[in-house]
């Protein structure tokens, strides 16, 4: 299996976001891909920029990013035939990796606006190369620009920043010096299209904690309402385990609860409620062993969660009363 390491510049609407074309808030200007083998060798490289065909005018961000680039992008091929030579050129076997999580979803959004089938698997798995870096040289939360972890990674800078196959280059060095079999486990999950049947929900097993992803809902409360989404399972060993403390808001877009396996010990749960595009929702629901510290911050969230409630029913009682 290949690995293909991509990075994508973008343009959108100059005259804000009321006039943008909603199916198509980022226009795609620019595709650079480097091809890796399983060795994470380069073995072949793709660059090329696209006509602009919705924003003809240059974003004031875009010319922060990459500068005065349109007559560049005019004198391109169109976005359909660059990107057919682009899926051509990436292959049948090969994976994505990029710097962060937001070039898929926009390359996919593209694709669909030209009415270019999907070839990509679903659910979409990768490498985001910006989280592994975190995880192996920080502290796996920490999202560092590309440019700090070259210089991090002490990598000659031969070319600058913001071009996409510059990026994609530099993207393509840091991923060779990380510890690969430490690190290649760490998949993301690409969520442009999240599962819609029960059976294209996700549980995926890292090192240190489970992650599942649901179908989507038509609401937060009927999310919430499936056992499905709220069972908790040990992330050691799978089994069912009780909750101490059950699922309970910590935001608009999320919960936490806290749950005791006999055999691997406190547990904590994190739900974060995603939005699909259609407008539904679904959830992304992860497990970890609690330390003892965490579990006493989760604590005392749930009594502040049970102070708020109880002070909201004693002012829905008093109005009721007035």
């Amino acid at each position: 299996m290949n690995y293909v390491v991509i990075d994508l510049e973008w343009n959108q609407c100059p005259y804000g976001k009321d006039k943008e074309n909603p199916k198509l808030p980022f226009e795609i200007l620019e595709i650079g891909a480097v091809k890796l083998n399983e060795n994470r060798e380069i073995i072949d490289t793709f660059s090329e920029t696209v006509r602009p065909a919705v924003y003809k005018t240059l974003h004031y961000r875009t010319k922060e990013v990459i500068g005065e680039r349109l007559e560049e992008f005019k004198a391109s091929r169109p976005f359909p035939e660059v990107a057919r030579d682009f899926l051509t050129w990436c292959g049948k076997d090969y994976m994505f990796c990029v710097w962060g999580p937001s070039d898929l979803p926009e390359l996919q959004r593209n694709l669909l606006f030209y009415h270019i089938p999907l070839p990509f698997p679903k659910p979409l798995l990768y490498y985001d190369v910006q989280k592994l870096f975190s995880l192996e040289k920080e502290d796996g939360k920490l999202r560092r620009s590309l440019e700090f972890a070259v210089e991090y990674l002490k990598i000659e800078k031969n070319s600058p920043f913001h071009k996409a196959f510059d990026d994609t280059y530099y993207t393509s060095l840091v991923l060779q010096q990380l510890n690969w079999e430490d690190l290649k486990t760490y998949l993301s999950v690409d969520y442009f299209r999240p599962p819609t049947t029960k059976e294209e929900e996700l549980y995926l097993k890292f090192k240190d904690y489970s992650k599942f992803v649901s179908r989507v809902y038509e609401n937060r409360d009927r999310m919430m309402a499936d056992r499905n989404v709220t069972q908790v399972r040990c992330f050691v060993c799978g089994r069912l385990i009780r909750r101490q403390l059950d699922w309970f808001p910590t935001s608009q877009k999320q919960f936490a609860c806290m749950a005791l396996c006999p055999q691997h010990g406190l547990q904590k749960g994190k739900i974060r409620v995603k939005k699909a595009p259609n407008g539904n929702v679904f959830a992304i629901r992860t497990i970890k062993i609690a330390s003892p510290e965490q579990a006493e911050v989760i604590k005392a969230k749930n009594e502040a969660y049970k102070k708020r409630v109880k002070k909201q029913e004693a002012a829905a009682a008093f109005q009721a009363n007035a």
